[in-house]
């Protein structure tokens, strides 16, 4: 008996003797076991590389292989993606909301590894990204192929890529609600009955596996040294209004600098700018290098003098003014570090650059807050380590938009839960800034623009989801501008519809002709031969293109009050028509596949 046999019988074992919603949960608690491997295992090899690289290096000198090591790791992992991946393995976690709303929650098996391999060697080598953004895109491709292979479901196989999802935040920072409220936020699935248990089970999965290997130490070392006070709450807002601010320059940049990146078409030049630009950037701001996790630590416990090691800012330390023109030039420079990763050649996320500049944003707000109150004998003083924590939950909310999972994941991270209150007024008021100019978060702007983006707005989920390619109808018959009104009642005898598209010789759409147009003069034999279609045809009320989003089609035929639109590819080409009725019956079978709570 071959393994192919074997897995057969026992899939038909499992559909007899366990029912479908306790196989989900077991399979939810599967997720958690892998997804949390996946996470010691990226964080290791990380750790693991930068502490060979980095280890004995001269804290009073500038470090000369900083221009080095970036340009090595992204070569590396520009080189891994290019001829043994094959594949565009970045932006992991718009990748995922690619795969819910256009791929039906599949995801390619090699994303279950090629994203550790890529972001440990990237980052290692001290590309300025996370190693979150890989590592959800790893659970999410987890629990997608571990659902394909039990043949579950499309809205089953939604639900275990959000366990995925869950398992690897909960797993990497141990912090179970976060991973539970990300899936929530940024990917957008519905908390229901149905689906709230097998996330739960995937994050505390997860998060107990971190526990038993790693500890059970917060990421963070941090202790609650001062109470906060209320007539704090001011300077509170004033900082989650600083982080949606940087937030909204930290995505917008970051756009930006990707579309130049996709101007160079040559895999070289991307990697000689990207490399050049990162490694010029960590040579001077040794900071920058990796992940950043080292700072924030420094930043939390008041070490903050360590930041100048190896750089030319050495000699400054004890500097005011120089710390902190230091840290806001890091904080301006970062999306180009980030960004300079990612476009030329290397993989990581923005996760952790999101919290690294919360933490330095926060601390800089309070130091200077801090200076002007002694310059001026105040009696205000602001807590640093607590606003540098106060800070990362602004920043994660202004950036991924995503406040209750930024809010549970620093309190998490930290054992800070006494700064509740503050995480959460911070929180607020950062998201609330930077959505007044920025409607979408950075993960989700890209698949917006395209309107491929699937939201908790559940028509517009449910239009999304639709194919246009799957309710386009070709059973229209097609005339030309040159042919009789005889030939053309030939036609209409054939036909069962009452409309007919005209396109020329090379197929480009020209207008339409209506029956009820000319049933006047269909039955005059007379005038069979004097009229010509291209006399009676009129132009269609709108034309759909065939990379339509679904959303502004239907506000096309609310716009037309048409029920019938000839549907064109970017050529001007006829394809067939779409009707209002067709989508309708398409609209409301996916509503039940994917959004009913039955079962």
């Amino acid at each position: 008996m071959n393994i192919k046999t074997a897995f057969d019988r026992l899939l038909a074992w499992r559909e007899k003797y366990i029912k479908e919603n306790h196989f989900i949960l077991i399979l939810s608690f599967i997720i958690g076991i892998l997804t949390a491997f996946a996470a010691i295992l990226l964080k290791t090899a990380i750790h693991y590389i930068q502490h060979i690289l980095t280890g004995n290096s001269d804290v009073t000198n500038a470090n000369w292989l900083y221009l080095v090591y970036p340009i090595i790791g992204i070569f590396l992992a520009g080189l891994f993606v290019k001829y043994i991946v094959k594949d565009d393995i970045g932006h992991g976690v718009t990748k995922i909301l690619y795969a819910i709303s256009q791929r039906k929650s599949r995801i390619k098996p090699h994303n279950t590894w090629t994203s550790l391999v890529a972001s440990s060697i990237t980052i290692g080598f001290g590309g300025s990204v996370g190693a979150e953004a890989p590592i959800v895109l790893t659970g999410s491709a987890i629990g997608s192929n571990l659902g394909r292979l039990f043949k579950m479901e499309q809205k089953t196989l939604m639900l275990l890529v959000g366990c995925g999802a869950a398992g690897a935040i909960a797993g990497i920072f141990k912090a179970p609600i976060a991973g539970l409220l990300f899936t929530i936020e940024v990917l957008m699935l519905d908390l229901t009955t149905a689906s709230v248990l097998p996330l739960l089970i995937t994050s505390v999965t997860a998060a107990c596996v971190s526990y038993i290997f790693t500890g059970t130490e917060a990421m963070f070392k941090f202790r609650q040294t001062e109470i906060f006070a209320m007539e704090r709450i001011p300077f509170v807002l004033i900082l989650g209004v600083a982080c949606g601010l940087i937030a909204l320059y930290f995505t917008r940049s970051m756009i930006w600098i990707e579309s130049i990146f996709r101007k160079l078409k040559s895999f070289w030049k991307k990697f000689l700018f990207g490399s050049a630009i990162l490694s010029i950037l960590i040579f001077l701001l040794p900071p920058l290098y990796g992940e950043g996790y080292d700072t924030i630590g420094d930043l939390i416990n008041k070490q903050y003098d360590q930041l100048l090691d190896g750089s030319f800012f050495y000699e400054f330390k004890d500097s005011f003014w120089g710390m902190i023109i230091f840290l806001l030039l890091i904080i301006f420079l970062k999306v180009f570090a980030s960004s300079a990763t990612n476009g030329g050649g290397g993989c990581g996320g923005i996760f952790a650059p999101s919290l690294y500049l919360g933490c330095i944003t926060g601390f800089v707000f309070s130091h200077i807050s801090n200076y002007i109150s002694v310059i001026t004998d105040s009696t205000s003083f602001l807590p640093e380590e607590n606003f540098a924590l106060m800070g990362m939950a602004g920043m994660m909310a202004a950036v991924m938009h995503s406040p209750l999972t930024a809010v549970f994941l620093i309190a998490e991270l930290t054992g800070g839960f006494d700064l509740f209150l503050p995480l959460m007024i911070v929180a607020i008021s950062a998201y609330f800034t930077i959505k007044l100019f920025e409607k979408h978060s950075i993960y989700s702007i890209r698949l917006a623009q395209k309107g491929e983006l699937l939201t908790h707005h559940k028509d517009k989920a449910v239009l999304t989801l639709l194919n246009l390619e799957s309710v386009i109808e070709n059973d229209f018959k097609v005339v030309y501008p040159g042919m009789s009104l005889g030939d053309m009642v030939k036609i209409i005898a054939q036909s069962r519809r009452n409309v007919f598209a005209v396109t020329d010789e090379d197929g480009v759409l020209r207008g339409i002709v209506l029956l009820d147009n000319i049933r006047n003069i269909m039955f005059r034999p007379e005038l069979y031969n004097r009229f010509k279609v291209k006399k009676f045809m009129i132009s269609p009320p709108a034309k759909i293109n065939i990379c339509s989003p679904m959303e502004k089609i239907m506000q096309i035929f609310d716009d037309t009050k048409a029920w019938n639109l000839p549907v064109i590819d970017g050529d001007g080409k006829y394809m067939g028509f779409v009707s209002k009725s067709k989508i309708f019956n398409a609209y409301r079978e996916v509503l039940l596949e994917n959004f009913s709570d039955e079962g």
